[in-house]
């Protein structure tokens, strides 16, 4: 299980000063979490689609070997999407803060385990709230 621990104090201590968590949100998704990567689909110059900003898409790499529960898909973490309708503001919070969601269950696996700082968890969900 690889966890890592994104954006902790080096986040805070290296993070521009923002005018509103949104911004700050905003920052971290698209500059290091790595977010947009995995859940926006790409255009054929292999730019990402701002049309599906974050709604999920399948996966352009896989694994060289077999991994449990490996999924081939993203999902949507837009408020529309099924993971924000089941488990909301709250429950992402929760889970980009102990990497597992309200029920106890895990992301499978390419999801990384993040740990992130309340204020950063908190951040980045203001953000997603602002999608469509």
């Amino acid at each position: 299980m690889v966890v890592l621990y994104a954006f902790g104090a080096s986040a805070a201590d290296t993070k521009p000063t923002l005018a509103s968590e949104v911004e700050y949100g905003k920052y971290l998704v698209e500059n290091l979490g790595g977010c947009v990567d995995c859940h926006t689909p790409t255009l054929d110059d292999g730019s990402p689609d701002k049309t599906q900003w974050l709604k999920g898409t399948m996966l352009d790499f896989q694994p060289t070997h077999p991994i449990p529960h490996w999924k081939a898909m993203s999902p949507d973490i837009t408020p529309s999407g099924h993971k924000w309708k089941k488990w909301g503001e709250a429950g992402f919070i929760t889970f980009l803060e102990t990497a597992k969601w309200p029920d106890g269950d895990t992301a499978d696996p390419p999801m990384p385990a993040f740990h992130l700082h309340e204020r950063d968890a908190k951040a980045i969900v203001e953000y997603l709230k602002t999608l469509k």
